[in-house]
C-alpha cells in the first residue's frame, strides 16, 4: 500500500491528519486551519500550480508512483509535437496553441444536452447536517464557476419542516432552499441533480419536484455509493427528533421508543442515535427482475414529466456493474455516476470504507471495459461520470482518460467542501455577529490566512473576479465559501489545462487512453494500459531502424 507523506515542502502544504490519496486527510475537519493542498487552492486559486518561493529556491519530484495499484500508478504521457482538437477560431500556430486556449467545457445528456464550464460535478450533499450548514457556499459556489451540484438523499424527509399529507411531502423548505440558492447564480451551464432512494419515493419527492419546478431539475436514481453498501446514515442527539425520524418511516437505532432507550437517554448514558435509511431492490432476486423495476421506475419518472434522468451506483462487484452499465443504456439515462470505494461525506461506518467494495481504479478500468463492449455492439453508452477519491487535476485528467470516450465528467466528494468549510470560518471571523449563522469556528484568523491578508480581497485570488461577475451590489450576498470555490475550481481548471496542452490535446473530447501509461506491472494488467516503457515503443523502433 502506498503511504502518503504529510507535508509537500514544494508547495508549502500539510495534512493534519492521515492523508488519503485524494491528498486530502481521512478526517477532514471542518474547523480546520490548513493547509492541506485543496484548503490552500481555495485561498492562491491556480498560484497553486507551482512551487512555492520562485527565484529563491529549486525543486524535485519524490516520483513515489510505482509501488501498488491506483490512480497514483497511472502517468500522464506528454508529446513533443502536434496539436489535437484546436478550437475552430484558432490556428496550429504556437501563438494559439498555449494551455490558457485549452477549451475544458463538456456536456453530458441523451436528448437534452446538460452544459459544463468544467469537467467536475460535486458529490451527492445530502441529510448530513454538514451539507446543510455550509449549503450557500456549496450551491452558490457551483453556480458561480458552472458545474453541476447534487442534492443527495433523504433532504425532504429529515427536515422537521416538510410537511407530508396522505404520506406525500406537500411542504419542503430545505429542499426548496437548496434548490433556488443554486438558481439564483445559474447561468446556463450546470445543473441541479437530486438523488431520491426508498424514502424519497415512498414520500413522493419525485412529484413534488415535477410540480414544482418541472425540467429544470435532474432527478437521480441510487444505487448505493462508494462509501458503503447499505443506507445512508445521520447521528441526532435530541430524543424527540429521533421519535420524529422514526414516525417519518425511517430504521433508527437504538429504537426512541423503547422504554428502556428513553431511560438510558434520560441518564445520558445514551447520547445520539443513528438513523437509517432502507436497502433499495431487496424484493428482486435475480437479474431479470432487478432490471424490470428499474425500466418501470425509471418510465414512471418519465411518465411524470422528467425530461433528464441519471442513475448514481457504488462500488459492488462486476455483475452489479454491467447491470448499471447495460440498464442506463437501455433506460437511455443521461448520466451514470459510478462510485468507487473507500469515499464517504458523512456517517459511513468506518471499517466497511476500510474493506467494503471495489476500489475506484479497478472499478473504473472494468467500467471502461464494459463500456466498449456495448459500443462496439451498435449500443449507445450513456455518459459516464467517474467517482472515488478525486480532489487534484491529475485526478481529473486520468480519469477522464481511463474511460474515454465515455467519461464526460469527474466526480468530487468531500474536497470541495473545503471551500465551504474554509470561507465560513473566514466570514465568520471577521464577522463575528454572523458567526453561528454562518457556522464558523474561528474567532480569529490564523496565520495560516493571516499571511495572505487579513480583508476578503487579501484572502481571496477569485475576490475581484467573482466581483466583476455579479457585480459590486451583489457583492455583499455572496458566501466567502462560495468565492473559495471559485479559487479551487480555478486551480483545477488552470492544471487541467497545462496537462491537456502537454498531451497536445486542446478539447475535452481529445483525451484518450493512449495519454496514459502505467508506473508498475500490477496497474498495467488491472486497467490494459501499457507500462511506460511499453507504450509507443514499436513506433522508436520504427524511427530507430529507418
Amino acid at each position: 500500500m502506498l503511504q502518503q507523506v504529510k507535508n509537500n515542502d514544494a508547495l508549502g502544504t500539510v495534512n493534519r491528519g492521515t492523508p488519503c490519496e485524494s491528498g486530502l486527510c481521512t478526517l477532514c475537519d471542518s474547523a480546520c486551519k490548513g493547509k492541506c493542498e485543496t484548503w490552500l487552492s481555495c485561498l492562491e486559486g491556480r498560484k497553486m500550480l507551482y512551487p512555492r518561493r520562485f527565484g529563491y529556491s529549486t525543486s524535485g519530484s519524490s516520483n513515489v508512483t510505482s509501488v501498488g495499484m491506483g490512480y497514483h500508478a497511472l502517468r500522464i504521457q506528454g508529446y513533443a509535437y502536434g496539436s489535437n482538437g484546436v478550437p475552430a477560431h484558432l490556428t496550429d500556430d504556437p501563438d494559439d496553441c498555449i494551455f490558457t486556449n485549452v477549451n475544458i467545457e463538456t456536456e453530458f445528456g441523451n436528448e437534452i444536452k446538460t452544459k459544463c464550464r468544467i469537467p467536475m460535478m460535486t458529490g451527492a450533499l445530502g441529510s448530513t447536517f454538514i451539507a446543510a450548514r455550509y449549503w450557500p457556499s456549496f450551491a452558490i459556489g457551483a453556480a458561480l464557476c458552472g458545474f453541476p451540484v447534487v442534492v443527495g438523499e433523504n433532504v425532504v424527509g429529515i427536515d422537521r419542516e416538510s410537511v407530508l399529507e396522505k404520506g406525500r411531502i406537500s411542504k419542503a423548505p430545505e429542499l426548496e432552499r437548496r434548490i433556488e440558492l443554486y438558481n439564483r447564480y445559474y447561468d446556463g451551464y450546470g445543473a441541479i441533480i437530486i438523488q431520491m432512494n426508498v424514502e424519497d419515493a415512498r414520500n413522493g419527492v419525485a412529484e413534488y419536484l415535477i410540480d414544482k419546478y418541472g425540467n429544470d431539475i435532474i432527478i437521480e436514481l441510487k444505487w448505493g455509493q462508494g462509501a458503503k453498501d447499505i443506507g445512508g446514515e445521520i447521528q441526532v442527539k435530541d430524543l424527540e427528533y429521533a421519535q420524529f425520524l422514526k414516525n417519518r418511516g425511517y430504521i433508527v437505532d437504538p429504537d426512541p421508543f423503547d422504554p428502556v432507550v428513553i431511560k438510558t437517554y434520560e441518564t445520558r448514558n445514551l447520547t445520539s442515535f443513528a438513523r437509517h435509511s432502507r436497502l433499495g431492490s431487496t424484493n428482486m432476486h435475480s437479474v431479470e427482475q432487478t432490471r424490470e423495476s428499474f425500466m418501470d421506475s425509471v418510465s414512471y419518472l418519465r411518465k411524470l414529466g422528467f425530461k433528464r434522468i441519471t442513475l448514481k451506483t457504488g462500488a459492488y462487484g462486476m455483475e452489479n456493474l454491467a447491470m448499471a452499465i447495460r440498464f442506463s443504456a437501455d433506460a437511455k439515462l443521461d448520466l451514470l455516476t459510478i462510485d468507487g470505494a473507500g469515499g464517504g461525506t458523512g456517517m459511513s461506518p468506518w471499517n466497511m470504507m476500510e474493506h467494503w467494495g471495489i476500489p475506484s481504479l479497478a472499478l473504473h478500468a472494468k467500467a471502461y471495459e464494459y463500456c466498449k463492449i456495448l459500443a462496439d455492439k451498435g449500443i449507445k453508452v450513456p455518459d459516464i461520470a467517474f467517482a472515488g477519491g478525486f480532489a487534484r487535476e491529475d485526478h481529473m485528467f486520468k480519469s477522464l482518460a481511463l474511460g474515454a470516450p465515455f467519461t464526460k465528467l469527474v466526480c468530487l466528494g468531500r474536497a470541495p467542501m473545503i471551500a465551504g468549510f474554509l470561507g465560513s470560518n473566514i466570514e465568520g471571523a471577521l464577522f463575528p455577529e454572523r458567526r453561528a449563522e454562518l457556522n464558523g469556528h474561528w474567532e480569529t484568523l490564523p496565520p495560516s490566512v493571516m499571511e495572505y491578508g487579513k480583508y476578503p480581497e487579501e484572502i481571496f485570488a477569485q475576490y475581484e473576479s467573482v466581483k466583476n461577475r455579479v457585480g459590486e451590489d451583489e457583492m455583499k450576498n455572496i458566501p466567502f465559501g462560495a468565492i473559495a470555490m471559485c479559487g479551487y475550481a480555478d486551480k483545477l481548471a488552470g492544471g487541467l489545462q497545462q496537462f491537456m496542452a502537454g498531451a497536445r490535446k486542446f478539447s475535452l473530447d481529445q483525451i484518450s487512453r493512449n495519454d496514459l501509461i502505467t508506473a508498475n506491472r500490477e496497474t498495467e494488467q488491472v486497467t490494459g494500459i501499457p507500462f511506460m516503457t511499453d507504450a509507443l515503443n514499436d513506433e522508436a523502433l520504427r524511427i530507430l531502424n529507418s
